[in-house]
């Protein structure tokens, strides 16, 4: 439980605050993200977590803290069963060889297997080097046989559609998906807030392959998905749609947006590029700020921001205010 006596005050005023990256390092991921965050140290990091329950905030408490202690701070968009848990995961992604091939599973196999949400995903590429790729799905239907050879002797590689991909491509990932992250990349990943991944095949890196589980929830035939942007407003675009969440994305040049108050879901803002004050608070790129539901209007003051907002609601907020 939360003590203090100003910490009940904050909490009884749903303040917007910042939640603070932890970082994983990985072997596909990059020595310097000086460009991003000033504390990364100096390991191989490939992913910035930012909503984990074990995500520190601005507030102090762990996000899980605050969480247990305000569970309708999720408002409609939480997760009945797993009360104290933001249901989706916000990540920075940042490659220097490919990811493994892999596959994530749906609600179902997940809760069965692990006790744990599924893993639907997106991915808005920030940055993106000459020739950068991804892989979606496969060329053409294979057999389950063949998908299975395929893993073993690393054919898979070949049979993916890989496509390139250029800063500012949204791709929508949805659990089942066959897909692999090329080098050269760094990406804001908006997913379920699961870590269940079945690797498939890893080129020849010795860690633990997962075929029994990847055999059971892999989709074999071509990705069909596709994540058409949809202009709401001047400066504001919706991205993703899906029955676990919605992702726009803002764009600031030299005006104001005001986020509409007592929304009955959650909301994350992550912060792309630009810096300035949200809530009158000072923002930079590379973070994540959520406004619990039911907060107050929120605006967002900069010359030159961008932003990806991510909610778990039906539509796309009513009465955002751009000036």
């Amino acid at each position: 439980m939360l003590k203090t006596s100003s910490m009940s005050t904050s909490l009884n005023t749903r303040p917007v605050f910042r939640l603070i990256p932890e970082f994983k390092e990985r072997i596909w991921g990059i020595d310097d993200l000086s460009g991003w965050f000033s504390d990364a140290g100096n390991d191989r990091i490939g992913e910035a977590w930012f909503t984990s329950g074990e995500n520190k905030t601005s507030l102090g408490p762990s996000l899980g803290e605050l969480l247990r202690e305000s569970p309708t701070w999720l408002g409609t968009g939480c997760n009945r069963e797993r009360p104290g848990l933001c249901p989706l995961l916000v990540k920075l992604l940042f490659t220097s060889s490919r990811l493994s091939v892999q596959v994530h599973p749906k609600d179902d196999y997940a809760q069965q297997h692990h006790q744990s949400l599924g893993k639907t995903e997106a991915w808005f590429v920030i940055k993106a080097d000459p020739g950068a790729e991804v892989a979606l799905g496969f060329k053409e239907a294979i057999s389950a046989e063949r998908f299975r050879d395929s893993a073993r002797s690393g054919e898979i590689e070949t049979l993916l559609d890989w496509r390139p991909v250029n800063a500012g491509d949204t791709i929508f990932v949805p659990a089942g998906t066959v897909h692999a992250i090329g080098a050269g990349l760094t990406i804001c990943e908006v997913q379920q807030n699961s870590d269940i991944t079945y690797r498939l095949y890893d080129y020849g890196r010795p860690r633990e392959l997962h075929l029994e589980h990847g055999s059971a929830v892999s989709d074999l035939g071509p990705y069909l998905h596709h994540s058409d942007r949809r202009e709401l407003d001047a400066g504001r675009a919706l991205l993703v749609e899906s029955g676990y969440f919605r992702m726009e994305h803002l764009r600031q040049r030299n005006n104001r947006f005001t986020l509409p108050g007592g929304l009955p879901h959650y909301c994350l803002l992550t912060s792309l590029s630009g810096e300035g004050t949200i809530a009158g608070e000072r923002f930079v790129k590379g973070q994540v700020w959520m406004i619990p539901a039911g907060a107050d209007s929120v605006e967002l003051v900069s010359d030159d921001a961008e932003w990806l907002l991510s909610y778990a609601g039906t539509a796309p907020p009513m009465g955002i205010e751009i000036r």
